[in-house]
């Protein structure tokens, strides 16, 4: 409405980027991870419609879980080793740095939702198993299985194949040659370990979402089913503060996907925004998340997208065979849709 197109005209700055590069910047504005063209689309009508960055966040994301984005958001995708989909997700407010957050969650299919409601209606921040389903059909959410045929095929195909790729180590029998079921080996002998993701470029995992509405406020959320055949209990980055996202209305906000294993020992997303703190622009806040990431794990998978509290956002991969970009998604009112952008990786 006009209310809006005013302030947006207020707030069209030039961010004069390090290489001296104008990149134009406006509020409000919304990123999110991978070619999910539906979800920009839906948290943008949200603010277009009047609502508040969260909702935009906790839609935009749920869009993904009821459309099972690339099979790696919501029902039905990345069974783990019993053949069980479960659910994590996370929400945040830039606001008042609240936090809410589900892991393992079972047999409830709006994960984002879920969350939402651990910062509406208690004083934690994350809930996790069978406990967070519980939460959640209090909070009035059905009961729905998550399987499905596909889910079943999956599974049924990885047992065949001697249930390979998994994520087990320094095992009996040999993880890399049976189903198990395992057992610690007596004297360890540590083989190194294999950092090198599992997963190709092709098999997206996360939908990340950051929202920085008219105002400069932030908000930013996460919703995925895991990394496929995982060991039940497995929680990876994207319901942690700090790593799968994080959102603060004095910076800005950054978003994580990938090998959640291995980016949240580095709270990716905290760092790059602690980064536009300092006043790095947003694509190089994302450029030396990365950097920093493989020094230790040169052939990790991942990819971080980041916005700061002018409307500037960037965003960062880490080259790998089979992932050389990274593509996500932008919506501003510099652009006339939401729109697909590619950056090369690093």
């Amino acid at each position: 409405g006009g209310r809006h197109s005013v302030a947006v005209v207020l707030l069209l700055l030039a961010v004069v980027t390090p290489a001296g590069a104008v990149s134009a910047a406006a509020l409000p504005v919304v990123i999110n991870t991978w070619a999910f063209r539906t979800a920009a689309e839906t948290a943008w009508r949200v603010l277009e419609l009047g609502g508040s960055e969260l909702d935009a966040v906790e839609q935009g994301c749920g869009q993904c879980e009821i459309d099972q984005c690339d099979g790696s958001v919501g029902y039905g995708g990345s069974p783990d080793e019993s053949g069980e989909t479960t659910l994590d997700a996370m929400i945040m407010d830039g606001n008042t740095m609240e936090v809410g957050a589900v892991a393992d969650l079972r047999r409830v299919k709006n994960a984002i939702g879920v969350a939402r409601k651990v910062i509406e209606y208690t004083k934690h921040t994350l809930l996790v198993g069978e406990s967070a389903s519980l939460f959640a059909v209090k909070m009035g959410f059905p009961y729905e299985d998550l399987t499905t045929q596909k889910s079943l095929s999956l599974y049924s195909e990885w047992l065949n194949q001697s249930c390979q790729p998994n994520y087990w180590k320094n095992v009996v029998p040999d993880s890399s040659k049976s189903c198990g079921p395992y057992k610690r080996r007596e004297e360890a002998t540590y083989k190194e370990e294999q950092t090198s993701s599992q997963r190709s470029g092709h098999n997206h995992d996360t939908i990340g979402m950051v929202v920085i509405g008219v105002s400069g406020t932030v908000a930013s959320g996460t919703s995925t089913n895991g990394a496929i055949h995982k060991i039940p209990g497995r929680v990876g980055d994207s319901p942690i503060a700090g790593a799968g996202s994080y959102a603060d209305s004095t910076a800005g906000g950054a978003a994580a996907t990938g090998d959640g294993d291995i980016m949240m020992r580095f709270l990716p997303s905290y760092q790059a925004v602690e980064y536009m703190r300092m006043g790095t622009d947003p694509t190089v806040a994302c450029q030396k998340v990365i950097s920093r990431i493989q020094k230790y794990a040169p052939k990790f998978f991942g990819a971080i997208i980041c916005a700061n509290t002018t409307g500037s956002y960037g965003a960062a991969c880490n080259k790998i065979p089979g992932f050389t970009q990274f593509h996500f998604m932008v919506s501003s009112p510099l652009l006339s849709r939401p729109t697909e952008l590619v950056v090369d990786c690093i």
